[in-house]
């Protein structure tokens, strides 16, 4: 749980998680009402139908990049923050029904595109909206995290204790990583209960805030997904009654 169980660059076994990623989501999608579409999401502004939108719109934009890969050009996810903006406050009122078949088609776009991807056109540098740039062999992951970070958002059911152990423990490596060398983050030792894997987030020097918990609540909190409430948090061995006032704001995702 405390380390990757999958190589990323695997594609095919990524894609196979995609896949059965979309199957649960499109899973709740089926069983919501058409007045829970307007409701508000875990997301701040952003309603359950602005975060479907979102993830049909997302599965377009890396369609598009890897189309690009193909033919060794560079293609940008979006035509604009404007633009994809509005695609998505375009697509948010939508019933259930309309959103569940615009993902699916988005999502299967998606799949039949990678399915047909292979050699050099992995091996393309991409540029993701955020500015980072990685190999085309990381869209199939990078599909994977919209998926099932914003299953999660929609507050619907879904939560992080039913994320895979594959993703888990590749999320949990990669943001405590690049949380570790965050200058602007207080230290902050993180234990997974399940191994007592440690990891240690925050540049800065000094005695850390110990906070211990499962490597899925862990992840969440990473993530902004959870305020850190279901962890243990200690400081000087002190558990700490109220562990969300303790624990640090983190940098927001990408």
């Amino acid at each position: 749980m405390t380390a990757p169980r999958i190589r990323t660059d695997d594609t095919a076994a990524v894609l196979d998680l995609v896949e059965d990623a979309t199957r649960r989501l499109l899973d709740t999608v089926a069983a919501m009402r058409p007045d829970q579409v307007g409701e508000p999401s875990l997301l701040p502004e952003w309603t359950r139908g602005h975060v479907l939108a979102h993830v049909a719109r997302n599965a377009d934009a890396l369609t598009g990049v890897l189309e690009g890969a193909q033919e060794g050009r560079r293609v940008d996810m979006y035509p604009g923050e404007d633009a994809r903006a509005q695609d998505i406050a375009d697509g948010a009122g939508r019933p259930p029904q309309e959103q569940a078949a615009d993902i699916e088609a988005a999502a299967e776009r998606f799949a039949r595109v990678a399915r047909e991807t292979g050699g050099q056109a992995w091996e393309f540098e991409v540029v993701h909206r955020s500015g980072a740039r990685f190999p085309a062999s990381a869209l199939p992951w990078k599909r994977l995290a919209e998926v099932e970070y914003h299953h999660v958002d929609l507050g619907l059911g879904y939560r992080p204790k039913d994320w895979p152990e594959e993703f888990v423990g590749h999320e949990l490596a990669l943001l405590t990583g690049r949380f570790a060398v965050a200058e602007e983050v207080p230290p902050v030792l993180l234990r997974v209960a399940e191994t007592g894997t440690e990891f240690r987030i925050g540049a800065a020097a000094g005695p850390a805030v110990t906070a211990e918990g499962a490597a899925g609540d862990l992840l969440a909190w990473l993530s902004g997904r959870a305020d850190g409430s279901a962890l243990i948090v200690h400081r000087g061995g002190t558990p700490m009654a109220d562990p969300a006032a303790v624990l640090p704001a983190l940098p927001a995702m990408a």
